[in-house]
């Protein structure tokens, strides 16, 4: 890995396709003219977040020829979006595209949809079921859309698949804006999982996280870079859209690993067994610990 990110930190408009795509493709030039090899924008960059009712008017299938255009931009340079994906089964889900060398790579589909406080999203979009690592040239990332990075199973999965990197998308509201600290508890929460997700898994994470206002929300920004020591890096000004660059490299993996490897020490198998009588499950129950059951090794 050794390549410049870019995660832009933009202010989408709800509901409103054209502009969204138009601010993209200009986000896009600002990117390429700081030589980023990586574009990452925020959770349903290209429809804002409080949809409800326009999940289905705004829904697009993978192959619509505005999610193309956007697409074929990643001939130059690789690139990370939001939109809501229309299956062919016509489920809508709140989806993220991983897109390089002028094709789609990947696409995560949200597996959890929060349904408390604000946050409804279960009642709009259906959950993904995968979290799967993509093998990019840049190297080995695993996506993970908002609220999925508050389940660490969700990143100890991509871990145990080999991961250097971890690209968290987020379209987070302020939170905390009555207390007396002297910053948003929201803020200071996404730093702190930052970090842990950093340090437990020895991985670069990218937060990228969206500003401005829908429906009363305000949304807060503060994107952030963290090294695989748990360290910050880079982090964004709170409430501003801004172009954050992050350089990202092998050595700092290599280095973390070397010091405390504790993917030698995983024990998914173990995990299995636990998991098999919580859910009183007897065929998992059967499983021994195997080397073979360990995941194989990473190119």
């Amino acid at each position: 890995m050794d390549f410049l990110a870019a995660l832009c930190q933009l202010r989408p408009v709800l509901g409103d396709l054209g502009r969204n795509l138009e601010a993209h493709h200009a986000w896009l030039d600002r990117a390429a003219a700081e030589h980023a090899d990586l574009v990452v924008f925020p959770e349903l960059s290209l429809t804002g977040y409080t949809l409800r009712d326009l999940v289905q008017e705004i829904a697009m299938p993978l192959d619509d020829a505005r999610v193309a255009g956007l697409v074929a931009r990643s001939k130059e340079r690789s690139l990370v979006f939001g939109f809501v994906e229309e299956s062919e089964d016509h489920r809508f889900y709140n989806a993220t595209v991983f897109a390089e060398d002028g094709e789609v790579r990947h696409v995560h589909r949200k597996v959890h949809l929060p349904d408390y406080g604000i946050f409804e999203e279960g009642r709009y979009f259906a959950a993904g079921e995968r979290f799967d690592v993509v093998r990019s040239k840049l190297g080995r990332i695993g996506l993970l859309v908002c609220e999925d990075a508050w389940h660490f199973s969700a990143g100890w999965l991509h871990f145990l698949q080999g991961s250097d990197l971890l690209l968290v998308t987020s379209s987070s509201p302020a939170r905390g804006i009555d207390t007396q600290d002297p910053e948003l508890s929201s803020q200071g929460a996404w730093r702190t999982l930052a970090r842990s997700l950093a340090l437990f898994f020895q991985n670069w994470v990218l937060f990228c996280n969206r500003v401005g206002f829908e429906d009363g929300a305000m949304f807060w920004g503060g994107s952030l870079a963290v090294t695989p020591f748990g360290y910050p890096a880079q982090e964004a000004a709170g409430g501003t859209e801004e172009l954050l660059l992050q350089k990202v490299t092998g050595d700092p993996v290599r280095r973390a690993r070397m010091f405390n490897p504790m993917l030698r020490g995983e024990r998914p198998e173990l995990v299995r067994r636990q998991l098999a009588r919580l859910l009183d499950d007897p065929d998992a129950l059967r499983v021994r610990r195997d080397e073979s059951a360990l995941p194989p090794p990473v190119d």
